[in-house]
């Protein structure tokens, strides 16, 4: 009798699939494309912390992306996070200036600076002046709503909708660029961490990412928030990142864009949930063909999330999503995936609707012929 098999940890377990199906081989976008989210600069400690930091981090060269360009039919590369003052100009004198039409630079808000009397004009000038640098946007991470702290911890949290903020809304709306906003995470980041939950695996490598616990505010009220940001700024082009970070309710984000016109989705790192409900995604961009975007959030040299190396590995697996109608294959170019045990199916979305969200959508924001 044979003996029975060893016990396996779940990271030893790494199933191969029995399932006979297609492989659409897509070197290229179908038309050229332009990632509205990427990251190819990083200011220190910005992403989890409030100072934007005292030097920009360049992930990758002009050169490296380029290539990377070629390869993959890219058009355009929005960086996001490029920081604001000389990090900024730094950014923009190494990516769009010395490259035009290949790179665009947004800039971010001076949270260290929140605390400060008169800091609603300070930041709504800073916006002008960065505009005037060469940023083409605003990125507002999810510091806002589950890091920025009035007086640094342990004071209270910084509401997204505090009106200090405001003149920053308005300040876009007025120089006719986005606000690009990053708001809460997955679904499953603010539930228990216990064998309910479908991304236990990546949240007990990564515990940090967990907001779950009352010392966090709920999911729901960090996007109610960032709701009445989009109603108080009927005139600001709001782009709500990830989907609005909530692919897990497509319903929810269709109401939100029936209610605000204003408002744009891109999909960057979030074919993982779109891909496992390909019905109900497929409606979804019918209906919105006309604003959403194409975007990836590939950042050079990523490892804690594998899903996000910037390289034609992860833009064909993204075309393979949009263009074919393939079954179950893995959304990110690692054995494991990374952000639940599970794959995704494409959408084949016909030429007419690949075309807007490839490049034309993103264009009509970004001011690009």
């Amino acid at each position: 009798m044979p003996s029975p098999p060893r016990p396996l940890t779940l990271d030893d377990f790494q199933p191969g699939s029995a399932l006979r199906r297609r492989k659409t081989e897509l070197r290229q976008a179908r038309y050229p494309a332009i990632d509205f989210h990427t990251h190819l600069t990083f200011p220190n400690d910005a992403h989890y912390g409030v100072a934007v930091g005292e030097r920009l981090n360049f992930l990758i060269t002009p050169e490296a992306a380029l290539d990377i360009m070629r390869q993959c039919n890219l058009r355009l590369l929005v960086d996001l996070t490029g920081g604001a003052g000389p990090e900024l100009e730094a950014a923009v004198a190494r990516f769009p200036a010395a490259h035009p039409g290949r790179f665009a630079v947004f800039t971010e808000p001076g949270w260290e600076r929140a605390g400060e009397p008169g800091y609603a004009r300070f930041q709504a000038e800073a916006i002008e002046q960065a505009y005037r640098a060469g940023a083409r946007g605003l990125k507002v991470l999810k510091t806002l709503g589950l890091y920025l702290r009035d007086g640094g911890a342990p004071g209270p949290l910084v509401a997204v909708d505090d009106p200090r903020f405001d003149p920053m809304w308005e300040a876009c709306a007025g120089l006719g660029i986005p606000a690009a906003i990053h708001t809460a995470d997955p679904d499953a980041f603010f539930l228990p961490l216990d064998r309910f939950n479908e991304r236990f695996e990546e949240l007990s490598h990564h515990p940090d990412w967990s907001f779950h616990g009352a010392q966090w505010p709920e999911k729901r009220a960090l996007l109610a928030a960032r709701n009445r940001v989009f109603a108080r700024h009927p005139r600001t082009r709001f782009v709500a990142l990830h989907v609005a970070n909530h692919p897990e309710d497509l319903d929810e984000v269709s109401a939100l864009l029936d209610q605000f016109p204003n408002v744009s989705v891109d999909i960057a790192a979030r074919i993982n949930e779109l891909g496992r409900q390909p019905r109900r995604a497929r409606q979804f961009f019918d209906r919105y063909q006309d604003r959403i975007l194409f975007g990836t959030d590939a950042t050079p040299g990523q490892r804690e999330m594998p899903q996000q190396i910037f390289g034609p590995e992860l833009y064909r697996i993204y075309f393979r999503f949009l263009e074919t109608e393939d079954e179950y294959f893995d959304y990110a170019p690692v054995a494991v995936p990374p952000q639940g045990r599970w794959r995704i199916y494409g959408l084949g979305l016909p030429d007419s609707i690949l075309r807007k969200v490839y490049f034309e959508n993103a264009a009509r924001l970004l001011g690009v012929d």
